[in-house]
C-alpha cells in the first residue's frame, strides 16, 4: 500500500527470511563468517542461540547460500521429528531410497553414502533449525551420527540453531555427551539503539528506497525500547509505522507513527531506565556524566550492549547485565563510579539530532576530548609535567603489531574486544592510552577488516595457539574489559 509513496520496489520489513535483507551488523556477519570457517576447517558440533525473532532462521538461510561448493547441506526445518523420521530426512537429503528399511539398515546406508562423499572430497553438514524443540532422543541420534568417521576424519558436521531453551536442554544430565561435543557456541545479539537506524535504512535501501533517512530520533527510541532489539519486532513496528506515515501523507516517521504501530501490534516499551534525578541532581553529577560519556562512547562502544540487553551470550558475546556496571569517569587522578546504564541512555538522547548516527560512528557525533567541559583544573604546571604520549604512534604501533600477528603461523585465535566499521585513529587513541596505563598495551592488536564493503578495524586482545586457549583466556581478561565488552573468539 505504501510502496509507491516511499519509492519502494518491495516490502522492506517482511518477517519471512529473505536473504537479500540479511543485515551483517550486530555480529551477524561475523557469526556467518565464523560458521563458514568452522564448518570448512574444524570438527565438532556448533550451536547458535538467540531469542525469538533475533534472526536465527535468516542466518541459517544465508549460510545455505554462502557455503563453499565442496560442502553439501541438509536443512532440517521441522525439529519435531522422531528418531526414525530424522534418519529418513537425512537419508533423503543424501539422495538415498530407504523406504521401509530398519533403523540399522538406514544407518548403514547413511554411513556408506557419507564415506562415498568423503572420497569425492565433499563435506556434509546438517543444519537443524529450532533445535530447542527437538526431542532428546532425536538429539541423541544426531550425536550418534556425528560419531561416524573414516580414519581420523568425521563424516558429518552438525549446526544447531535454537532459542536459549536449548542451553537448558543441553544442561540435562542425559545430554552431557552431546554438549561435550559442541566446540563453538555463538549467540545472536539484539540490535542496540545506536545501530538500529543503520538496520532500518539498510532494509529500506535494499527494498529500493533512495531518499534521506526517514526515522526521527524519537521514533528510533520508541522502536528500540518496544522491540528490545529483536529483529522480528523491529520489522513489525517499522512496517506499521510506514503505513501510519503513508496515511498521514508524510515521509518522516515520527513517534506518533510508532505509537500507532505499537497499539496495533499490542506492544509496549520493555526497557527501563534509571531516574534522571539520580544523575542530574547537582552540577557535579552533570560533569561526571559528560566526561564518562566521552570515555564510554569514544573507545568502548560495545559496552552499550552489555548494559541494555538481558539475554546471555556464550562464545561470541556473553551478556547477562541488567544492573548498572561501574564505569570509571576519569578527571585527572580522581575516579568516580557512574551508572553505565544511565550513561548510555543519556548519551543516546544527547547525541540524537535530526539524523542519528550508527553505532560504529556514534563517537563522531560527540565533541572531541579537548572540547568537553571539565572541572577546574590544577595549575597548568601539573599538566605540563605529565609525560607526553604520542597517540598516533600508539595507533600505528598496534596496527603494525596486528598486521604482524596475521602473518604469524603459530597464532590460531585471539579475543575480539570490539570492532569499528570505519578506521578512525583518533577514536581509538583514548582506549590505547588507558591500555598503556593498565600495562596491557602489548596485548592489544588492531587488525584491518572489511564490513559489507567498508574498511573497518577489529580490536583484539592476545594471541593464542588454539581456539580453546583463547576461550579460556577470556576469564583472565582485566575486569574492566570483561565488564565493558561483548567479547568473541576471533579465528585467524
Amino acid at each position: 500500500m505504501y510502496l509507491e509513496h516511499f519509492g519502494l520496489t518491495e516490502q522492506p520489513f517482511k518477517i519471512t527470511p529473505v536473504t537479500v535483507f540479511f543485515f551483517s551488523g550486530a555480529n551477524r556477519g561475523e557469526i556467518l563468517d565464523a560458521l563458514i570457517y568452522s564448518i570448512s576447517e574444524i570438527e565438532g558440533i556448533i550451536k547458535v542461540s538467540g531469542e525469538v525473532g533475533s534472526g536465527k532462521t535468516m542466518l541459517c538461510r544465508m549460510l545455505l547460500e554462502k557455503l563453499p561448493g565442496h560442502i553439501e547441506a541438509i536443512y532440517l526445518a521441522n525439529p519435531s521429528l522422531s528418531r526414525e523420521e530424522m534418519l529418513y530426512a537425512i537419508a533423503d537429503g543424501l539422495g538415498l531410497n530407504i523406504e521401509g528399511e530398519r533403523v540399522g539398515i538406514i544407518m548403514q546406508n547413511i554411513q556408506n553414502k557419507l564415506e562415498e562423499k568423503a572420497r569425492e572430497g565433499k563435506r556434509i553438514v546438517v543444519l537443524v533449525d529450532e533445535a530447542h524443540a527437538m526431542p532428546p532422543e532425536t538429539l541423541e541420534e544426531l550425536r550418534l551420527l556425528y560419531n561416524l568417521q573414516v580414519g581420523n576424519a568425521k563424516l558429518l558436521q552438525i549446526v544447531l540453531f535454537g532459542q536459549p531453551e536449548l542451553n537448558a536442554k543441553l544442561d540435562q544430565p542425559n545430554m552431557r555427551q552431546l554438549k561435550d561435543r559442541i566446540v563453538h557456541h555463538f549467540h545472536m545479539q539484539p540490535l542496540s539503539r545506536s545501530i538500529l537506524e543503520s538496520y532500518l535504512m539498510f532494509r529500506m535501501r535494499a527494498a529500493g528506497y533512495h531518499g534521506p533517512n526517514i526515522f526521527s530520533p524519537g521514533a528510533l527510541k520508541l522502536i528500540a525500547d518496544t522491540s528490545s532489539g529483536l529483529m522480528r519486532r523491529v520489522n513489525i513496528l517499522a512496517d506499521k509505522s510506514l503505513l501510519a506515515a503513508f496515511i498521514e501523507d508524510t515521509y518522516y516517521i515520527k513517534p506518533q507513527h510508532v505509537q500507532a504501530a505499537m497499539r496495533d501490534s499490542e506492544l509496549g516499551p520493555t526497557r527501563k531506565f534509571p531516574n534522571k534525578k539520580l544523575l542530574f541532581g547537582t552540577a557535579a553529577a552533570g560533569l561526571l556524566l559528560s566526561m564518562a560519556a566521552w570515555w564510554v562512547t569514544d573507545t568502548e562502544q560495545m559496552s552499550f550492549l552489555h548494559t541494555r540487553i538481558k539475554p546471555t551470550f556464550a562464545g561470541t558475546s556473553p551478556y547477562s547485565v541488567t544492573k548498572a556496571l561501574p564505569v570509571a569517569a576519569e578527571s585527572n587522578n580522581s575516579i568516580s563510579p557512574v551508572s553505565s546504564v544511565a550513561l548510555n541512555h543519556e548519551i543516546s538522547s544527547a547525541a540524537a539530532g535530526p539524523k542519528p548516527v550508527p553505532e560504529a560512528v556514534l563517537s563522531q557525533a560527540l565533541p572531541p576530548a579537548g572540547t568537553i567541559a571539565t572541572a577546574p583544573q590544577p595549575a597548568p604546571k601539573a599538566v605540563k609535567n605529565k609525560p607526553a604520549i604520542n597517540n598516533a604512534s600508539l595507533f600505528d604501533q598496534r596496527l603494525a603489531a596486528g598486521r604482524q600477528l596475521l602473518e604469524q603461523k603459530n597464532a590460531v585465535a585471539s579475543i575480539q574486544l570490539f570492532y569499528n566499521e570505519e578506521i578512525k585513529p583518533a577514536r581509538i587513541e583514548g582506549f590505547l592510552k588507558r591500555a598503556d596505563k593498565l600495562g596491557k598495551l602489548p596485548e592489544i592488536y588492531l587488525v584491518p577488516a572489511n564490513f559489507a564493503g567498508k574498511k573497518g578495524l577489529r580490536v583484539l586482545y592476545g594471541a593464542y595457539p588454539s581456539v580453546d586457549a583463547a576461550q579460556k583466556a577470556v576469564r583472565e581478561l582485566p575486569v574492566r574489559y570483561r565488564e565493558a565488552f561483548a567479547t568473541s573468539t576471533y579465528i585467524f
